[in-house]
């Protein structure tokens, strides 16, 4: 995890020291859930930009949920090229996104999941995978945007599997593919 924070601000700084124009957003869904988030875009030429976001949910228990058996840590990088179709930062885009991250999750039924035991099991692992996305941003002002985005994709999903929140007796694990939304973001924009 510190090498992949560690190539992450590398990226961010050879970006920055070679840009004109950069955003720092957040994904506005996620914040309601409380998942902590945050991404920068960096302009590499007049139609191309390079989105980086990270999101990093260190809480153990579900901002989002009451019960106590709920559990929904995670921390994933998800670097995306867009290509605009008019300048960038402004109207429609498509996109080619990587991403890669670790989870531990429990008790949660949640959409688009690989899991179908996800609210009776435990998982714990990593993933990667990649895809492609289209979006659009809306410009208010000379600094502030909104921008709605969707993607769809492939993930290579590894796990561990444990029968209970704390236990440390593994039911199994494995790897599953999956196949389906792998990108979606309602994300507050400002562009410096």
């Amino acid at each position: 995890m510190k090498k992949t924070i560690l190539s992450f601000v590398c990226l961010v700084v050879t970006a920055l020291s070679a840009s004109g124009q950069v955003a720092v957003k957040t994904n506005l869904a996620l914040d309601a859930l409380a998942i902590p988030n945050v991404c920068m875009e960096v302009g590499l030429s007049k139609k191309l930009t390079l989105d980086v976001p990270v999101y990093y949910n260190p809480w153990k228990q579900v901002a989002w949920k009451e019960q106590d058996n709920k559990l929904f840590k995670l921390f994933m990088v998800q670097p995306e090229l867009r290509y605009w179709l008019c300048d960038k930062f402004n109207g429609h885009f498509f996109g080619v996104h990587g991403m890669g991250g670790a989870y531990n999750t429990t008790g949660i039924d949640l959409p688009f999941s690989p899991f179908k035991d996800l609210g009776d099991f435990r998982y714990k692992g990593h993933f990667y995978g990649g895809g492609i996305s289209y979006g659009y941003q809306h410009i208010f002002s000379r600094h502030w945007s909104l921008e709605a985005t969707v993607g769809v994709g492939y993930a290579l999903v590894r796990y561990k599997k444990y029968p209970c929140e704390e236990c440390a007796v593994r039911a199994g694990k494995g790897k599953e593919n999956y196949f389906g939304p792998t990108r979606a973001a309602l994300n507050l924009i400002y562009v410096f």
